[in-house]
């Protein structure tokens, strides 16, 4: 109950050190439920580029046995148009695993693995700390 002259700020300097221990302890909480979702997000994307790596590889490696197969072929055909089938359907094959392979590495060299969010809200607690303290 406030007696007059009184503010409502009758609470002793233990309890307000003890409020901002509390206060700070649930905010670092906070931050590392923060981080470890930003986290997740950012893994599951980089799973995707890895993804994309790994299939365009696959898609390149038969690109490559179907290159064999045509060298094969060129050998023990007696006519072009084998081989020449063989071919076109070689280079598109590896065109396409080509692409598939940029395209992966280019989104995971794009990724930003840092937690950003994470890293300006602790700035942010920082300075709300600070001036808790003031």
């Amino acid at each position: 109950m406030q007696t007059p002259g009184t503010q409502g700020n009758d609470r002793s300097l233990g309890e307000l050190f003890g409020d901002l221990a509390h206060d700070t302890s649930t905010l670092v909480r906070k931050e590392v439920q923060l981080a470890k979702a930003e986290m997740t997000e950012k893994a599951t994307a980089v799973g995707k580029d890895v993804a994309f790596i790994t299939i365009g590889g696959l898609i390149a490696y038969a690109g490559l046995l179907a290159l064999i197969a045509t060298l094969v072929i060129i050998l023990a055909a007696a006519g072009m148009r084998l081989w020449l089938a063989a071919l076109i359907v070689t280079v598109i094959v590896l065109a396409i695993g080509g692409i598939l392979v940029q395209q992966g590495l280019s989104r995971l060299k794009r990724t930003n693995m840092a937690p950003q969010q994470t890293i300006a809200t602790l700035k942010e607690d920082q300075q709300w700390a600070k001036e808790q303290v003031r």
